[in-house]
């Protein structure tokens, strides 16, 4: 295949890329390479793969990057609550005004597949132990509502020479090269590694996570199956669900080995408590994770310890919040 991954240089992009040129396809990542432009250095000479700067509300150029591509992956986004928040205008212009005339140039471009990075946050929060695809979507912020309202645009816009297939990831997590250390579970391994602290503020929430090796594993399988498995489908995409005191307890047994760490709980007025059922995408397509938070957890401790991620408490590029607000993006 001939695909373009938008969003391509983001965190889950930059391990999905390589992933995508080793199983052969030819792959062109379209992204404004916020977090830096040397991600794909190492494989920046591979003949298969076109990198294009650029920003996805740029409807002339996302026009001339689909051509002669046959299938997309949506993941460009402006990821997160935190960041969405910062500048909500942005996020929508990004998030949802751009999408539609999106999801039209591809079809216009003859594009077969088109696989979308919805959020396993478009639920909110529910009281069932168990949260399916068929439950009611009540998102709590404007990602999460964009989210919902962008994989209602998709669907309208499926036919039969358009498959169409909406991924609800839960919180990736574990080591990549444009790496993030703004979600929980990256957040509690650099803490405890570099700070010898663990701080875990209520306890009790639930939240969904996935290793990032586990998410990449999930696209490639998604573009194998039959279209009559994937059209119009929705699958929740994650591991296992965990209190945030368990996923801090994790990242001190873990870090513990190489050094000291203090475990605190505080206080919280956030209600967010996710609990997502993986079951469907395995049932129906043979999925399941094969990797466990540890190992994401174990990844980033050995990435830490060949000092690949420098400064990681402080740099801008970790942090989608401190980035948005350096480069002033609008």
């Amino acid at each position: 295949m001939r695909i373009l991954v938008a969003g391509g240089a983001g965190y889950v992009g930059s391990r999905l890329v390589p992933a995508l040129l080793e199983k052969g396809h030819d792959v062109v990542v379209y992204d404004l390479f916020l977090y830096g432009e040397n991600i794909f250095d190492e494989i920046k000479n591979n003949p298969k793969l076109t990198l294009i700067k650029a920003d996805v509300r740029d409807f002339p150029a996302v026009d001339k990057a689909l051509k002669g591509c046959d299938t997309v992956i949506h993941l460009a986004c402006i990821s997160n609550d935190p960041s969405f928040e910062l500048n909500p205008n942005l996020g929508k212009s990004i998030n949802l005004d751009a999408f539609e005339p999106f999801v039209l140039l591809s079809k216009k471009n003859k594009i077969k597949r088109f696989i979308f990075a919805s959020s396993s946050s478009v639920y909110g929060v529910k009281s069932e132990p168990n949260v399916t695809e068929e439950m009611s979507l009540e998102p709590l912020t404007d990602y999460s509502k964009f989210k919902a309202d962008c994989e209602k645009i998709l669907l309208k816009h499926m036919d039969e020479d358009f498959i169409c297939t909406i991924l609800r990831p839960a919180t990736v997590c574990g080591y990549a090269p444009r790496q993030r250390l703004d979600v929980i579970v990256n957040i509690l391994t650099n803490c405890a590694y570099n700070m010898g602290k663990v701080k875990v503020t209520g306890g009790s929430q639930m939240r969904p996570n996935i290793h990032i090796d586990d998410m990449v594993r999930s696209y490639l399988h998604v573009l194998e199956m039959p279209k009559e498995k994937i059209q119009g489908e929705i699958f929740n995409v994650g591991a296992d669900n965990h209190t945030v005191l368990e996923l801090g307890q994790m990242a001190q047994k873990i870090v513990s080995k190489k050094r000291s760490v203090d475990l605190v709980v505080e206080p919280t007025n956030d209600p967010r408590s996710y609990h997502v059922s993986s079951s469907k995408i395995a049932e129906k397509l043979g999925f399941k994770p094969k990797f466990t938070i540890e190992n994401a957890m174990e990844d980033l401790v050995a990435a830490f310890e060949k000092g690949k991620l420098p400064d990681s408490l402080n740099n801008d590029k970790y942090f989608n919040i401190k980035t948005m607000k350096a480069i002033n993006l609008v």
